[in-house]
């Protein structure tokens, strides 16, 4: 049974596949109402969520089809100590594809070892996050048209941000990128991710942890919060919370095409008087964020041939 764990789960022809349809989604809505009807989309969140649990939603429903599951925790079995793999197959008999986040790392991929539908990440830990990933690569699409010989800026917490490795990940594969990575010392983006993807790709990076010194050079600007769920000590995300605040000012010397992205929620890190200026993509990435699960579910529920 196909499932999406890692964004490496898809082929760079399946990524561009799943942005054509979305792209004919968003063209051609009313082509798409029904093509799940009758099929339900398990969402098994156990940690909280906004867009992500929304969109899945909002996705299946604007399929045709329908939505059970929970919102957290504590609203399911796992409050009574069920393990992830018989939630998994438990949900398997009353859903055709489950949409899962998961505070440990892991736990959507033991899902789907023991699921006998499609399970898709909607994020683990700090580690995958592959449909935000789907998002910002058609946001990036829709803005660049291309994926090749852009320089992208990544900012803020490079140690936890799953979607910040996601998305390193998936634009490894295509030609001509290079990556800035901007962040205080205590949250550089791990080694693992530069020595098994940046390096072994041939990718040319830096590392800084000033923005006003790279932002002149960058084609997109990818902005994350520090996240307090992340850490085990208070006084080191205080200490480090407001490291970057992107204003106008700091924009001054930026791109007139540059990109703007987040994949929220946003806490402080981008002053809302940005939210005005057209290189602001983050609530872009937000619906793209819809259409692109659309897309997604379609192809899994294809391929375990639920439906046509």
């Amino acid at each position: 049974m196909r499932s999406v764990i890692d964004i490496l789960d898809l082929s760079v022809d399946e990524i561009g596949e799943l942005i054509a349809v979305a792209n004919d989604i968003i063209a051609n809505p009313a082509a798409y109402s029904e093509k799940c009807r009758g099929k339900k989309l398990a969402t098994l969140f156990f940690e909280p969520s906004t867009r992500t649990r929304l969109s899945f939603e909002a996705a299946m429903y604007e399929l045709g089809g329908n939505v059970l599951g929970f919102s957290e925790a504590q609203s399911s079995s796992a409050a009574k100590g069920e393990s992830v793999a018989d939630t998994a197959k438990t949900v398997s008999c009353y859903a055709d594809i489950i949409a899962m986040r998961h505070p440990k790392e892991g736990a959507p991929l033991v899902a789907a070892r023991n699921a006998t539908v499609p399970v898709i990440n909607a994020g683990d830990g700090g580690h995958f996050h592959p449909t935000q990933t789907l998002a910002d690569l058609l946001t990036i699409q829709r803005e660049k048209h291309s994926f090749e010989n852009l320089t992208v800026g990544f900012c803020g917490d490079l140690k936890f941000g799953r979607t910040v490795h996601s998305l390193i990940n998936a634009l490894s594969r295509y030609p001509g990128l290079k990556v800035v990575l901007i962040s205080p010392e205590e949250l550089k983006l791990p080694s693992y991710v530069k020595s098994e993807i940046l390096k072994p790709a041939g990718i040319e990076y830096i590392q800084t942890t000033s923005l006003e010194e790279v932002i002149a050079d960058l084609d997109i600007l990818y902005m994350t919060r520090v996240q307090r769920e992340r850490f085990f000590n208070e006084e080191d995300y205080l200490r480090l919370k407001d490291s970057y605040i992107l204003t106008p000012d700091k924009l001054k010397t930026a791109k007139s095409d540059l990109s703007i992205m987040h994949p929220l929620p946003r806490v402080n890190e981008i002053s809302v008087e940005i939210d005005k200026d057209p290189r602001a993509c983050y609530f872009k990435q937000v619906l793209n964020g819809k259409y692109i699960r659309m897309a997604l579910i379609l192809k899994l529920l294809k391929e375990a041939g639920t439906i046509e």
